[in-house]
């Protein structure tokens, strides 16, 4: 009991201190646990690596919740849609991959089994690590995260025709993994560990097996649609919060017990699950009640992976073993970039797509640890195999580092991805469609004029056009969707998107096109507001300040105002502000904060008593008028 809970102390204490400071610094969660593991494992020996691998095979369930979550994110007409690039990006990767690692290991000296077995171990990318990284950066809906994760749900699925041809694949007597981590020869590893697991399809002939197979599908499918609703009635009749907390639980590890009895994949499975209850009202308990488990696990998974290194193997050998690990992720990387072009993907998503997918996955470890039971590949390669998966899981975020700086540098060149496809551009265009942009867009429709809407958020865009309305996807800065948007003929640019810099940007290169352009802008505060007043804007909008001056009037009406003074006082208020706005927009001076700029500050108390002063008279002139009438 003691150890557990030491253990437990040592992992968590590397999360708190690892993650954050990988946060800081730019590297990404992923990162921050792979380090924390390297140095709770092989640096300062804290846990042993048999350790580790036991952890390992418990931290794996993450990555199943992570596939069940993304499920219940995707209709099932959405997946659906998917089927092109699941064959095609997916099935191609996996194809080309495999038999470029099959040749080179051929050539090395390897027999075609052993080469065809490293093609399919080494074929398959990071689940975990990919998908993880891709939600943090807010890129799991773009274009090539869609397309990396297309390819990713395709591998997922691959995992089990490999399982089933690796064993005819065996040259040799069984091998397993010893408790420090080293490999040895064996009497039938796979016997015995099938001795230890329920399997519903042990002895069953090859028909059987399938129908199993497919009974257990038609099962998940059945329990999602019809069996979920009154489950989840049931459970709401106790009202307690962790009875919903268990049953998520118990859908998921059920899912995952059961596909592991027919041999498939739990991950595959539970993602199955997810999207057969993606469109049940159930679907955000559920996800609310899962979250913290995958994002722990998750976790403790990359922490697993980096204590898992066997730095004796890579000490001994380590030009080559490093060698190795990146000569993989290049060769990964040009078949990736290559299968990109083929399927038009457009520039930034191209890097994206090449270069979150260059690693290998931890199902490789899964299936190098399968291999070896079998006798497919040699101890001095399998220990050599898993290193490599290790050491390019560890390299991984540095790729999307690279990414990170690649995508800027096309942002500012105006090279990320061509014009998108606008029929009949209109003469307003709205760039944004959050909040602001929607109210406008249904004021400025509804009174009878046509808009051409711009938003680089997909499922906006998606929502949008349930409704009836259409939009356009893409980024509202880019020149070549502007250009393509009809702004060479257009007569107003409101712009209301979320990011300040990328909404002053537009203005001003809005404006260095057509001066006779009218630009309406949403601003984020005051200082916003003279960023975008020297840009050009003709009219800018503050986001809170309209609905501040309304509650303002209310308080007024609620102190004794009557509706008329209220409303006199709001217009007046509104009317200075926007006088003293273009006062201090004079006075005011960039990268210096107004706190700093004591011209700016005079000029502003001093509008501020005049405001105040003439206010007054007003009112004491209103209440005169009312009082003789």
């Amino acid at each position: 009991m003691d150890g557990a809970l030491t253990q437990a102390v040592i992992y968590l204490a590397a999360m708190v201190v690892a993650v954050p400071l990988a946060r800081r610094l730019g590297l990404g969660s992923v990162l921050g646990y792979l380090l924390a593991g390297m140095a709770i494992g092989p640096l300062f020996g804290m846990i042993q690596h048999s350790e580790s691998a036991d952890l390992l095979h418990f931290a794996e369930f993450g990555v199943v919740m992570m596939l069940f979550l993304i499920g219940l994110e995707l209709d099932p007409r959405a997946l659906w849609d998917m089927r092109h690039k699941l064959l095609g990006l997916g099935g191609l990767q996996i194809t080309v991959t495999a038999a470029a690692i099959m040749g080179a290991a051929i050539w090395a000296g390897q027999s075609w089994q052993t080469g065809l077995a490293l093609g399919m171990i080494l074929s398959l990318s990071s689940t975990a690590v990919v998908l993880q990284t891709l939600s943090e950066k807010k890129l799991i809906h773009t274009e090539g995260g869609r397309a990396s994760f297309s390819v990713l749900l395709t591998q997922d699925i691959a995992v089990i025709p490999m399982l089933a041809i690796m064993p005819l694949l065996a040259t040799g007597a069984t091998l397993s993994l010893n408790p420090d981590g080293s490999i040895s020869r064996g009497t039938d590893a796979a016997h015995e560990a099938a001795g230890h697991s329920a399997s519903l399809v042990a002895g069953l002939p090859g028909w059987g097996v399938t129908l199993v197979t497919l009974g257990a599908v038609a099962a998940i499918i059945l329990a999602g649609v019809f069996l979920t609703r009154p489950l989840f009635r049931y459970i709401h009749s106790a009202n307690m919060r962790e009875i919903y907390t268990a049953v998520s639980l118990l859908i998921v590890i059920g899912i995952a017990l059961l596909m592991n009895a027919v041999g498939l994949s739990p991950a595959l499975g539970t993602f199955l699950a997810g999207v057969v209850l993606a469109n049940s009202e159930f679907r955000h308990e559920l996800e609310s009640s899962i979250e913290p488990f995958k994002g722990l696990l998750l976790g403790l998974f990359f922490i697993a992976v980096g204590a898992g290194i066997n730095f004796t193997v890579l000490f001994r050998d380590p030009l080559t073993i490093v060698g190795l690990t990146v000569a993989l992720m290049i060769l990964k990387g040009l078949i990736l970039y290559a299968i990109g072009r083929i399927f038009k993907l457009r520039k930034r998503a191209q890097w994206l797509f090449t270069l979150s997918l260059a690693q290998a996955g931890e199902f490789g470890m899964v299936l190098t640890t399968f291999s070896l039971q079998q006798g497919v590949l040699t101890p001095y390669l399998g220990e050599r195999v898993l290193l490599v998966i290790a050491l390019s899981l560890l390299f991984t975020p540095l790729f999307f580092m690279l990414h990170d700086y690649l995508r800027a540098k096309l942002s500012e060149r105006g090279e990320d991805q061509p014009a998108d496809e606008i029929d009949n551009p209109q003469k307003i265009i709205i760039a944004g469609l959050g909040r602001f942009g929607q109210v406008v867009n249904r004021l400025v429709q509804a009174s009878g004029f046509q808009t051409t809407v711009l938003d680089h958020d997909l499922k906006t865009i998606q929502l949008m056009r349930k409704f009836g309305f259409k939009g356009f996807f893409g980024d509202p800065t880019r020149p070549e969707l502007l250009h393509a948007a009809g702004i060479d003929s257009a007569r107003i640019l409101v712009i209301s998107l979320d990011d300040p810099a990328a909404a002053t940007q537009l203005v001003k290169y809005a404006r260095s096109l057509r001066d006779d352009l009218f630009i309406i802008v949403r601003a984020r505060d005051r200082v916003h507001v003279y960023e975008l007043y020297k840009a050009g804007a003709n009219k800018i909008v503050r986001e809170m300040f309209d609905s501040s001056l309304r509650a303002g009037r209310y308080v007024l009406e609620e102190m004794g105002f009557s509706e008329y003074d209220a409303a006199m006082t709001e217009q007046a208020y509104y009317q200075h502000d926007r006088e003293s706005m273009r006062v201090l927009a004079e006075l005011w001076q960039p990268n210096v904060p107004v706190s700093e700029n004591p011209a700016y500050i005079e000029r502003a108390k001093t509008l501020d008593k005049d405001f105040e002063a003439a206010l007054v008279t007003q009112l004491d002139q209103n209440r005169k008028k009312n009082s003789a009438a």
